[in-house]
């Protein structure tokens, strides 16, 4: 059986706009991954509201993404594949990140994970966050500028994945925002995305299988 976490925010833990709460656990993405892959492999949920890569939020404790992959890694162990999918909430403006700011802390997180023996790695661009965002009150948490700054990551993240020979995937090709908050994915990406990442995920294993460690 192959152990894949996936490490993540909201995204990952599968917030739903509508009800600002939680998808059923039949709907989110992580499950439905779990059900396309089949019975060889064990997906973990690793998703929290908020995380960033390696930014310590001041309003929020525990949000690093950097302080706490040690302990879910370790307590994990042994993992076959993380898939990595950070950076929105980077994307605050309180932090005063660019994009290439937030790609170097996804660099530092990739590399502290490869330093705990994770040997495969899938980077995921997040979902870019709508330009719409500014007319809601979630602008106000996120800030000005946040849509830009989310719109140039997919750039930088395919270009650190080709430089550290990581695997990655861009869910913007297979997820949209929901029209409340316009962040988050809607309902309907649960499945698509799910989806699409099974298949990167079996293309990933396909590859490793043909390789001599």
């Amino acid at each position: 059986m192959k152990t894949v976490l996936c490490y993540g925010d909201s995204n990952t833990w599968g917030y739903n706009a509508a009800s600002g709460t939680r998808f059923p656990y039949k709907v989110r993405w992580t499950t439905r991954l779990g059900e396309f892959l089949g019975v060889d492999y064990r997906i973990i949920d690793e998703g929290l509201c908020g995380r960033t890569t390696v930014f310590d939020d001041p309003l929020t404790y525990g949000l690093s993404g950097l302080r706490l992959a040690e302990p879910i890694i370790n307590s994990h162990n042994p993992i076959d594949l993380v898939t990595v999918m950070l950076g929105t909430n980077d994307c605050k403006g309180y932090f005063g990140a660019t994009a290439q700011n937030i790609t170097e802390g996804l660099r530092r997180l990739i590399q502290h994970m490869q330093v705990l023996g994770v040997r495969n790695i899938l980077i995921i661009t997040p979902i870019a966050i709508d330009a719409r965002i500014y007319q809601t009150e979630t602008a106000a948490v996120m800030g000005n500028g946040c849509s830009e700054k989310s719109k140039q990551l997919n750039e930088y993240y395919k270009a650190l994945a080709s430089e550290l020979q990581l695997f990655h995937l861009n869910a913007n090709d297979f997820a949209t925002v929901n029209t409340l908050d316009f962040m988050h994915f809607d309902e309907e990406s649960q499945e698509r995305f799910a989806r699409a990442l099974a298949a990167k995920i079996q293309v990933i294993f396909h590859i490793k299988s043909k390789e001599t460690f």
